[in-house]
């Protein structure tokens, strides 16, 4: 066997297990033909629907094995069939990116069924946790809360799968790098065709007609806890690392500058016995600004992931009106307050390092535009934490089940 070959055999059958209508046969199974029942779909979101939560939740878990087994056992296929097979159609992540979109495709277009398949959301879940873990955990995630907010399995299905995209664009140092790419792009086309399925959905969801799922037990109680504990943790944070943590990093290397290490070392000076005042002030701030630098992109995805789930569960009572409304704009403000503030942290670092430079006219231009962009950035720091309280204090409002939500005007 030619190690092409071999390569095929994994993404063959990737495509044949794919297929398998796990919901189709679990509707059989039940004496229903999923095709004519309900929404006339065979994934899981049907099948919960017409035959009960737990064959749903059984369809769900049956879809994205299939979807998750052919790539995790892609590349040890080929290598037994012929050594060295693996990357016999160029890196072993394009045939593991291979047999995800063939297991994928399997599902929207399965051949046992005519080419008649599902959505391809449980699939296309099974496959990314796979090819990229994260991605798919935060996207599961996602998912969950949508669906507590809002009820809405779709909407649900269509903002995990754009959070997909964005977690791997952000997280990936070269999203389109050579080799990054194959993920990437697999990742882009998977969303495009979740949308392109749930087409009508959208449509629904635009004209506010979308079919929801019925109310659960404790749904209530735990949006308004994620909702206490996401702006608890977001105004804390926030607030120890701008009043706290940072001001007391920039005053310890500012003493250490000054008058050497405070522990046992003492007695090592890290600035030269002739140092004037504004040598050791520039060792001091680049010595803080080193320590605190790193910290800053987990900062601001501590703030993005926390002021998510607080918006997304405040406008579950958007209809209520009144408070609840303003507390969604309160939250909104909020975001866009950190989306404003990532990229100016970016410049301030950057400007940071050139303040050092040997070049006197680059440093001295660095110098002058850290003064203002620093100074904007901590600014919009302290609007975050002030709005975050805001939004925490108005958390003391929340709705129960008791509160009717009022009409729209």
């Amino acid at each position: 066997m030619s190690p092409l070959v071999a390569a095929l055999v994994p993404l063959v059958l990737a495509y044949l297990i794919g297929s398998l209508p796990f919901g189709y046969l679990v509707g059989r199974f039940r004496g229903v033909n999923l095709f004519t029942a309900g929404s006339g779909n065979i994934g899981a979101t049907n099948a919960a629907r017409v035959l009960g939560r737990q064959y749903g939740a059984l369809v769900f878990v049956l879809d994205l094995l299939k979807g998750a087994a052919p790539v995790a056992v892609a590349v040890q296929l080929a290598e037994v069939l012929r050594t060295g097979s693996a990357n016999a159609l160029g890196s072993q992540d394009v045939l593991r990116v291979g047999a995800a979109a063939l297991a994928f495709l399997g599902h929207l277009f399965p051949v046992y069924l005519g080419f008649r398949g599902g959505k391809g959301v449980a699939t296309g879940a099974g496959t990314v946790f796979v090819l990229s873990p994260l991605a798919a955990t935060l996207a599961i995630l996602a998912w969950v809360l949508v669906l507590f907010a809002s009820r809405l399995v779709s909407l649900a299905s269509l903002v995990a799968a754009v959070v997909l995209v964005a977690v791997q664009l952000v997280r990936t140092p070269a999203p389109f790098g050579e080799s990054a790419l194959p993920v990437t792009l697999y990742l882009i086309v998977g969303t495009v065709l979740v949308f392109v399925k749930h087409r009508a959905n959208a449509k629904r969801l635009l004209v506010g007609t979308e079919n929801a799922i019925g109310e659960f037990p404790m749904r209530q109680p735990v949006l308004r806890s994620l909702h206490v504990l996401a702006l608890g943790l977001w105004f804390g944070g926030a607030a120890f690392f701008n009043f706290g943590t940072a001001p007391a990093i920039f005053a310890s290397f500012k003493d250490v500058a000054n008058n050497g290490l405070s522990d046992g070392t003492r007695v090592r000076r890290l600035t030269p016995p002739k140092a004037n005042q504004e040598q050791k002030n520039d060792l001091a701030s680049a010595l803080a600004g080193a320590a605190v630098g790193p910290v800053f992109p987990a900062y601001f995805a501590m703030q993005t992931v926390f002021g998510a789930i607080a918006l997304v569960t405040a406008l579950s009572w958007w209809k209520r009106g009144g408070v609840h409304r303003r507390r969604v704009f309160v939250i909104a403000f909020a975001l866009v307050t950190v989306a404003v503030a990532m990229p100016i942290s970016d410049e301030v670092t950057r400007l940071r390092l050139l303040r050092f430079s040997p070049d006197a006219g680059i440093a001295s231009a660095a110098r002058e535009s850290f003064r203002v962009w620093h100074f904007v950035s901590l600014g919009l720091s302290f609007v975050t934490v002030c709005a975050t309280g805001v939004a925490l204090a108005m958390a003391g409002r929340l709705p129960n089940e008791e509160t009717p939500p009022q009409p729209l005007p």
